[in-house]
């Protein structure tokens, strides 16, 4: 018979560890976290999430691992201050402690070798496709990177992008950085020159509804990676549930990658605002407490 810690199993317990070891803002409300997790960092993949909590009692929050570096034990996370809980984590400096970190969850990213992969981001959707990027690279892919964002303050990792990328495209709604316009049409661009095998799409509701459309008028094969409503983060609660295929899926454990072509988008952002009043009320509250 083997035993094992407790710590040991990443996947259903949190390490008594979880040391912010940095932190820096990437822009206004974009920070890099960067924590100590060796179990998370040893056994993470492309596509796995974690769920933190600041403090007993805090809101549970998915966030995608951005990075890992196995030899330090660490993992990075990039976090969109949006509402209190995200909030409360900005507000923490190096050396201080989350409550629980756990993971990692969810399904790895499928990498295989199969040509030319156009992958798009947009906003703080770029982190998650950061390691993704890195995986299809490494695994013998032509790696075309599309990085989209309102103007050029809110880019990021662009310079992390190059490093595995055999070209990165810059799209700005203003034209502030890189070339004026949408990621669709960064998108339309390199599909209408080259062929492109496999499209992945991760950023806004919205932009990877419109993104996916574009790739399906070409029929290319796309992955979408989901940001619904979240709780506990193992197929009990039913908030990320969405429909794909005409059948009901949880994002938590049945993805969060799915066929893009496949997804019901207009039901996830139905479904994604239905407490946006009681995340407004709930960060003023925030906000007043702290200020």
């Amino acid at each position: 018979m083997v035993f094992v810690t407790l710590c040991e199993i990443q996947t259903i317990w949190a390490c008594p560890m979880n040391k912010i070891i940095s932190k820096e803002f990437l822009s206004e409300n974009v920070f890099r976290m960067v924590i100590e997790a060796p179990y998370i960092a040893k056994s993470r993949k492309a596509g796995h999430f974690v769920i933190v909590r600041t403090s007993e009692g805090g809101e549970r929050i998915p966030l995608t691992i951005a990075d890992a570096d196995m030899d330090k034990g660490t993992i990075t996370l990039i976090i969109q201050k949006v509402g209190c809980s995200s909030a409360k984590l900005s507000i923490l400096n190096s050396g201080e402690y989350l409550q629980d970190v756990v993971g990692p969850l969810g399904n790895a990213t499928h990498i295989e070798k199969v040509g030319t992969v156009l992958c798009a981001g947009g906003g703080v959707g770029i982190a998650p496709l950061y390691p993704i990027v890195q995986a299809f690279k490494r695994s013998g892919n032509r790696v075309v990177t599309i990085l989209a964002a309102r103007n050029a303050s809110l880019l990021i990792y662009e310079q992390e992008m190059k490093a595995f990328s055999d070209e990165v495209i810059i799209m700005t709604d203003d034209g502030s950085r890189g070339k004026k316009g949408l990621v669709t049409e960064g998108m339309e661009e390199v599909i209408l020159r080259e062929p492109v095998h496999q499209a992945v799409v991760i950023g806004p509701a919205v932009m990877m509804k419109y993104a996916s459309l574009v790739t399906k008028k070409y029929g290319i094969s796309t992955m979408a990676s989901l940001n619904t409503i979240m709780v506990d983060g193992t197929g009990m609660c039913g908030a990320c549930r969405c429909t794909v295929g005409g059948k009901t899926q949880f994002v938590c454990v049945d993805g969060p990658e799915f066929d893009a072509h496949q997804v019901d988008f207009d039901e996830m952002l139905r479904r994604m605002s239905a407490y946006k009043e009681e995340e407004t009320q709930s960060y003023q509250t925030h906000q007043c407490k702290v200020s």
